[in-house]
């Protein structure tokens, strides 16, 4: 079924332990869309770019089969630009930089060949354009999938309730979680967090895994140890892609399904991590995410005698 992602797609500059990088691409709605890219054929975004976005980055999107038509060029403007340095645990990092440049005054626009998505993904950004989406479309969407931050929680929490209201399943890390519920438990805060309307909630742990809750449902997914992780700029998002295209190309969105979804977005996201912005996501076969899901299999799979 066909997948819609509107988000950021940006150019990232990164430190790490590990190294730097100049100006390379990035963005929430690059990374989503890349990744869903090896499960869905119907696979469209919506974003804003400038005159100093690189050709050959949309190509490769359309390589991948990612429908561009809502991609939109402003050619006198500048791409969202973000610079950030992670620190040595690699789970925090300082922003050193950012410029919304045209993301600043993106009005998002759905053609009308997007219009019959089935699954929608709304990447982090202002909550207004997400709700603007959501206002928008035709239809509502079979499954509506939500990535927010804490910065909307620090200063427009209402706002972002109104969004949260409105969909099936939201994405926070385990900090975010506890600020949004007011809770330490995860069992607890996941209660809270679907009471405000998603029937679903993931919350990402990053190294540690994620937690997937549906009403009294719970399953945890492990992060597969690496030997090396060069940079998890855009993992989140990659896992969040993995996730929602499982779903679409599948078109299930019962628990039992979504186990297996969270399962192929947490191994999508283990490639991510392994070189600098989105180049391990270019160029995988079937061969090796079929074997990247095995290792996660067998790193929970075990009998009692």
């Amino acid at each position: 079924m066909s997948l819609l992602t509107v988000g950021s797609v940006a150019f990232d500059a990164i430190e790490t332990p590990f190294g730097k990088t100049d100006k390379i691409v990035g963005g929430a709605a690059t990374y989503i869309t890349l990744t869903a890219s090896y499960f869905t054929k119907k696979n469209n975004i919506i974003g804003v770019v400038g005159g100093d976005f690189p050709q050959e980055m949309i190509d490769t999107l359309e390589e991948h089969g990612v429908n561009t038509e809502g991609l939109e060029i402003k050619p006198d403007g500048k791409t969202f630009f973000w610079s950030g340095k992670y620190h040595n645990d690699m789970n925090t990092r300082d922003t050193l930089d950012t410029q919304l440049n045209v993301f600043g005054d993106f009005d998002p626009t759905i053609p009308a060949s997007y219009q019959d998505c089935q699954y929608l993904m709304l990447g982090n950004m202002v909550l207004a354009l997400q709700m603007t989406v959501l206002n928008r479309l035709n239809n509502r969407p079979k499954f509506v999938m939500l990535d927010t931050m804490n910065l909307w929680m620090n200063i427009a929490l209402d706002d972002l309730k109104a969004v949260i209201s409105k969909v099936d399943c939201l994405t926070v890390n385990d900090e975010e979680a506890r600020m949004l519920s007011g809770d330490y438990s995860f069992r607890r805060a996941a209660k809270t967090i679907m009471a405000m309307g998603p029937k679903t909630l993931i919350i990402k742990k990053g190294e540690h895994g994620a937690l997937l809750f549906q009403g009294d449902q719970v399953f945890f997914c492990p992060a597969l140890p690496l030997e090396e992780v060069f940079d998890p700029t855009g993992a989140g998002d990659t896992f969040a892609g993995g996730f929602i295209g499982y779903l679409a190309s599948t078109d299930d969105i019962s628990f039992d399904n979504m186990k297996r979804a969270i399962v192929y977005g947490s191994a999508m996201a283990s490639f991510c991590v392994e070189k600098f912005g989105s180049e391990r996501l270019l160029g995988l076969t079937q061969e090796e995410i079929n074997a990247r899901v095995q290792e996660f299999i067998l790193l929970s799979t075990f009998t009692i005698s």
